[in-house]
């Protein structure tokens, strides 16, 4: 498929057949999520990998709404940036998480952008913070979004 097509079959995948992504397909995704580029090459994005079924269920509830798909989901990857290297950590891991969604498309993979800066739960708790408690995620890295990833039922 040329890459206009690419573009035009992705689409946000909210329902998922719950089967594991396999680590070669995870690890071709981060390949090309390390491909974006980032303001002045600065590279502040990283990702966390999450494949625990436990896990992918307290992620379910990190916001209010929009996230409870990663229960079913086969794999998620939280997209974080350090706040202290680069000034547009937001902007370069928007970039990262705009490819990552177009590699699951060619791959055959569903997936769905999971805001979560600037988010809540339903206690009220900071999305963000719920997240890096979660997974012990240091400062100065802060949680950008969760991209939900599957196969499709």
């Amino acid at each position: 498929m040329d890459f206009k097509e690419l573009i035009e079959k992705r689409h946000s995948i909210r329902t998922y057949s719950g089967k594991e992504v396999s680590d070669e397909v995870l690890k071709e995704l981060i390949e090309c999520a390390k491909l974006a580029p980032t303001s002045r090459n600065k590279k502040p994005v990283d990702y966390i990998i999450v494949k625990d079924r436990e896990l992918l269920e307290k992620l379910s509830v990190s916001k209010a709404g929009g996230s409870q798909m990663l229960k079913d989901a086969g794999a998620a990857i939280v997209v974080t940036g350090d706040s202290e290297k680069s000034d547009v950590w937001v902007e370069d891991c928007s970039i990262t998480m705009t490819y990552l969604h177009l590699a699951c498309v060619n791959l055959g993979l569903g997936s769905c952008w999971i805001q979560i800066r600037n988010r809540q739960n339903a206690e009220g708790i900071d999305s963000g913070e719920y997240i890096k408690d979660l997974l012990g995620v240091k400062a100065p890295y802060e949680v950008l979004a969760v991209l939900s990833l599957g196969n499709v039922e």
